[in-house]
């Protein structure tokens, strides 16, 4: 039974029902986000399309998924908007219908670019209501988020595999169950936040919820400007395994398309299973342990994964994607921390950034791929882990375990 008898027993309490509804909501969405990489095989064939078009169509989807996010969440913070998340999941669902009647490059961008903005306007609003139902639990609450959105993208891949190699691009269009589904649920969870916010009334006893830091406006520059550096080794990684580890099995050990996505959703599974493990670890110990284990503690796997058989790279790129994902969450509340009160500004500009670069990433990255090879693409990119040691750079905050 939830206690609304008065703002503060409501701001202290963690309400599970809305969390786990934020992360199945998220489970569908990034869900529908990741059949994007996981058709590339086909349309890849089917339109005759280079790696650098490859790469655009990321570019487009992340560009669209993260430009508007910071400016959705400075305006949300502003002015709540309990059934954004519903709205945002029609322009989603309008990219699905385009997507599956695409016939050529263009109508694929135009479709692309809708399922990211449906994705812009999802992530600020549905972070800062996760963080709304934390009840002081940020890090558990940013980690249950972030499982249903990894566990999504670890579907893709398979229902891909599933559904769009044997039965082709049109087929598509049944994912748009998926969208209503998820509209359904986000009407749901509008109601819940439409009521929390007129029982609260104070608002502004909910957004900071006692934080405060002991940085001055240098130091938080700094520390933001770090871990955004931490978000851009992290994202750029993903990126080459995202977008082209189909390819990668595909042209090093010669195994069928369908076999590569299996082996893609290893590896986003693991990253799923990895994401719940860093908000609860850095509510307990510090989110600056977690940021340093995580990053930098996937560096040696991720040296070893370019010259690994196919055997050791099934096993390889499971601690690489258990390890990498516990980052995030960590990364994000710790954001919150030095910024207390911006929210959904700082979940836009994190969640922005990280598509952003995960766009960039795939874009440059498939330009490199065609000017050279898949193989080269995955030695260059093992040393961006490294980059994690810039985590000794970040300062401690007040509310931050030493």
């Amino acid at each position: 039974m939830i206690d609304t008898s008065s703002p503060k027993k409501l701001a202290e309490q963690t309400v599970f029902p809305i969390l786990f509804a934020l992360s199945f909501s998220h489970l569908l969405n990034d869900t529908i986000q990741s059949l994007i990489p996981a058709i590339y095989p086909v349309i890849k064939s089917s339109y005759h399309l280079s790696f650098s078009q490859i790469g655009l169509i990321t570019l487009t989807f992340q560009m669209a998924a993260s430009l508007f996010q910071p400016f959705v969440g400075l305006y949300t913070d502003k002015k709540p908007q309990p059934y954004s998340l519903a709205m945002g999941m029609g322009f989603t669902l309008t990219g699905l219908i385009t997507l599956s009647l695409s016939t050529n490059f263009y109508t694929m961008l135009l479709a692309v670019a809708l399922i990211g903005t449906g994705s812009s306007i999802f992530h600020p609003e549905a972070s800062r209501m996760a963080h709304a139902a934390s009840g002081g639990k940020r890090g558990l609450a940013q980690s249950v988020f972030q499982l249903g959105g990894n566990a999504g993208s670890s579907l893709g891949p398979l229902l891909a595999a599933w559904i769009i190699v044997p039965y082709g691009q049109f087929s598509v269009v049944w994912f748009s169950l998926i969208a209503l589904l998820a509209i359904l649920i986000l009407t749901f969870v509008g109601n819940w936040y439409k009521g929390y916010l007129v029982r609260l009334k104070e608002r502004a006893k909910v957004k900071t919820q006692g934080l405060g830091n002991n940085l001055s406006k240098k130091q938080v520059v700094f520390a933001i400007a770090i871990l955004l550096v931490l978000i851009f080794s992290k994202y750029f990684y993903m990126a080459s395994l995202s977008s082209y580890f189909t390819f990668y099995l595909i042209e090093k050990f010669h195994v069928s398309v369908q076999t590569s996505q299996v082996y893609l959703f290893v590896f986003l599974f693991s990253v799923a299973a990895g994401t719940l493990v860093g908000g609860p670890i850095g509510d307990r110990v510090g989110r600056k342990y977690v940021i340093w284990g995580s990053i930098l503690g996937t560096a040696p796997f991720a040296l070893l994964l370019p010259h690994a058989n196919l055997f050791w790279t099934g096993f390889l790129i499971v601690p690489i994607g258990m390890i990498l994902a516990s980052a995030f969450s960590a990364i994000l509340v710790y954001a919150q921390e030095l910024i207390p009160g911006k929210v959904g500004l700082v979940a836009g500009l994190f969640f922005g950034f990280a598509f952003g670069m995960g766009g960039i990433g795939s874009a440059l990255l498939g330009k490199l791929a065609d000017a050279t090879s898949i193989n080269h693409v995955f030695n260059i990119c093992a040393f961006l882990p490294l980059i994690g040691l810039m985590t000794g750079f970040l300062p401690n905050i007040k509310n931050e375990k030493k």
